[in-house]
């Protein structure tokens, strides 16, 4: 039976990038964002390229929390059943504390923390009832540690859904349930959100970046540094290091 993957953010960067390599998989797609136009040039790429996939569309704004429950559970009936969730939806907006950027830092942790919350409920309600699921969170290699200027309201965001995957991964464990949680902590990859940023140590073109993401959630990874090198080690080092000696990466 062909799995079926529903993706939030799926119009651009990475989210249209996993699309399209979960469609060269023969995964059944449903695709959500707020930008419906770059949805339906997607689906039509993605159909053409290999027909025999089904591609769903519906508009969401994940800071629409109902809209969320709505959109999750008209995926559920349409598809029958949904193998698996990525909450991949994100904003990276923002600015250093205290310099009158609050309105960008405040839409950055409410899209990345509190609308990934939604996701994550949604999620669940249709995994318990169907006792089976895969449930992906996108976080960030920024998570590990506080971040810099800009990167400061995000980094502490995709903390706290390192957090929240692992805090669900802990209930799930206590209840012996089939449901499987991953969260992958993707390095810098190229995409919408970071094409203007300069000089950026170690980044990474998005079709090899979201292929190592790809294959990390289909192995199912509890968590995964992406891609492998040189995440894996930057990350040993971001853990261990003093602050002064991480500023770079911010």
């Amino acid at each position: 039976m062909r799995k079926t993957i529903v993706i939030t953010g799926a119009s651009s960067g990475l989210g249209a990038e996993m699309a399209r390599q979960f469609a060269a998989l023969g995964r059944n797609l449903g695709l959500c964002a707020r930008r419906t136009e770059r949805l339906e040039s997607l689906k039509q790429e993605l159909e053409t390229q290999y027909p025999n996939i089904q591609v769903s569309l519906k508009a969401l704004d994940v800071n629409d929390h109902d809209a969320v429950f709505r959109v999750f559970a008209e995926f559920k009936q349409e598809f029958g059943s949904i193998d698996r969730i990525i909450v991949n939806a994100g904003m990276g907006k923002g600015g250093p504390l205290g310099t009158g950027l609050f309105k960008y830092n405040k839409m950055t942790a409410e899209t990345n923390y509190i609308a990934a919350l939604a996701q994550c409920e949604a999620a669940l309600e249709i995994f318990y009832e169907q006792k089976s699921g895969h449930l992906v969170t996108i976080a960030s290699i920024s998570a590990l540690r506080g971040m810099p200027r800009a990167l400061t309201a995000y980094a502490s965001s995709k903390a706290a859904l390192v957090n929240l995957t692992e805090g669900i991964r802990a209930d799930l464990m206590r209840q012996n349930s089939p449901i499987k949680t991953s969260c992958i902590l993707p390095g810098f990859i190229r995409s919408e959100i970071n094409e203007k940023v300069k000089n950026t140590p170690f980044m990474c073109d998005t079709v090899p970046g979201v292929r190592s993401m790809v294959r990390a959630i289909e192995k199912e990874k509890v968590q995964a540094y992406v891609p492998g090198w040189p995440w894996v080690l930057v990350a040993f080092l971001l853990k261990r290091l003093p602050l002064k000696q991480t500023l770079k990466l911010g």
